[in-house]
């Protein structure tokens, strides 16, 4: 989390926005009665990972069979939407009960504004709000409408609202603002369809915990639900998205005393609590569980970048407990977070931290070296 003065810069203009007019997905746990999506190409990368030892190669083999999220992070991987809702009816038909995937949205314009790990492709100079929607939301929107019968979930463009909040001392952050905000919104507006629940995500408790920053981000929130025709556009909000908070425990307080969420349910409830003084209720929460199972994995909570103490946490499972809808591994493990080449592009200094492993690949490649010790540190173990 990055913490800023807001600098005297002005932020570029932006579109507008239409609210959304049809109907949306009813006010229910999409998960409910049904069953998560389990991605064959995810387990292809963990049957590629090398190993000798029988007693790893049996725990890989059980992985192959965990659900994982679906990441459109560009606008060529929107090519797979049918490929993949097509695999969905096969499994559903198999499983004799719906099958609902999870699709990360993640292409916004100057994404990764306070960071460079995760850089996108669109760039707000080079028209890069016009293509976000023209060429990313709305194509996803016609295929998700082109299914009305299947559930569909959706986590939307991770760390960008949260970014709003609190780093717009950051330059980038500051004059992209506005195009986040309106971005966001026209997002919520098309995806708004009667077959998708869509999770706004919410950053995590070592970010926003503080309440100071849970409201600055409830603020963010309701200026955008606002703008795309209301909070019942969407099903509630993400937690945690590739981060490594543990569900309880008070590891937080060691390293920030002043943090009244600790852990990340505690941040569950907290950030409710705001929504609702907010005027925002009734929304259900998922939070990632995919690389939390270490409680105190870390030296610095701000460390993000491949934590090298981390282990898998709990499965998805539905409705483990109140406001959560589920516990799913949104960010699938095994996936870098980012480069540790110090000459690389897209190098963020804390994939180089002392609490990261090394020799990491580019965001989003697949990191055996990692993968197999979060599966030694798994909690619960395999």
């Amino acid at each position: 989390m990055l913490l800023g003065a807001e600098p005297e810069v002005k932020a570029l203009p932006a579109m507008d926005v239409k609210p959304a007019k049809g109907k949306p997905a009813p006010a229910i746990n999409p998960f409910e009665g049904a069953e998560f999506y389990r991605d064959p190409e995810y387990a292809k990368k963990v049957a590629s990972t090398p190993t000798d030892d029988p007693a790893m190669k049996a725990k890989l083999e059980k992985l192959e069979k965990v659900p994982t999220a679906l990441w459109l992070d560009r606008i060529d991987a929107i090519k797979q939407i049918p490929v993949w809702l097509e695999d969905v009816k096969k499994q559903s038909k198999a499983a004799g009960k719906p099958v609902v995937p999870v699709f990360v949205v993640y292409d916004m314009p100057n994404r990764d504004c306070a960071a460079k790990a995760s850089a996108g492709e669109l760039k707000i100079e080079e028209n890069g709000e016009q293509r976000y929607r023209t060429e990313f939301i709305d194509p996803i929107a016609e295929l998700f409408a082109a299914h009305p019968d299947q559930r569909i979930v959706v986590v939307l463009e991770p760390d960008s609202l949260a970014n709003m909040a609190t780093n717009l001392g950051v330059e980038k952050c500051a004059i992209s603002q506005d195009v986040y905000k309106h971005s966001s919104a026209y997002a919520v507006s098309k995806l708004s369809l009667p077959n998708v629940f869509i999770y706004m995500d919410a950053a995590h408790a070592g970010w926003l915990g503080w309440a100071s920053n849970r409201r600055r981000a409830v603020d963010v929130f309701k200026e955008v639900l606002e703008m795309a025709g209301g909070a019942d556009r969407i099903r509630g909000f993400a937690t945690n998205v590739s981060n490594y908070n543990a569900l309880e425990g008070d590891w937080g307080k060691k390293l920030e005393s002043s943090n009244p969420t600790p852990n990340e349910l505690a941040y569950v409830e907290g950030l409710n609590e705001t929504l609702a003084a907010a005027g925002i209720t009734g929304k259900g929460f998922m939070v990632d569980t995919s690389r939390n199972g270490v409680q105190e994995s870390r030296k610095i909570w701000g460390s993000w970048c491949n934590i090298a103490g981390a282990g898998l946490g709990p499965r998805p499972v539905v409705a483990p407990r109140p406001l959560v809808d589920a516990y799913f591994w949104v960010k699938p493990p095994g996936d870098s977070d980012g480069i540790s080449d110090p000459s690389a592009a897209r190098f963020d200094q804390n994939c180089a931290s002392e609490d990261a492993i090394q020799n990491a690949p580019e965001a989003g490649q697949w990191f055996p070296e990692h993968f197999l010790k979060m599966i030694e540190l798994a909690n619960p173990p395999l």
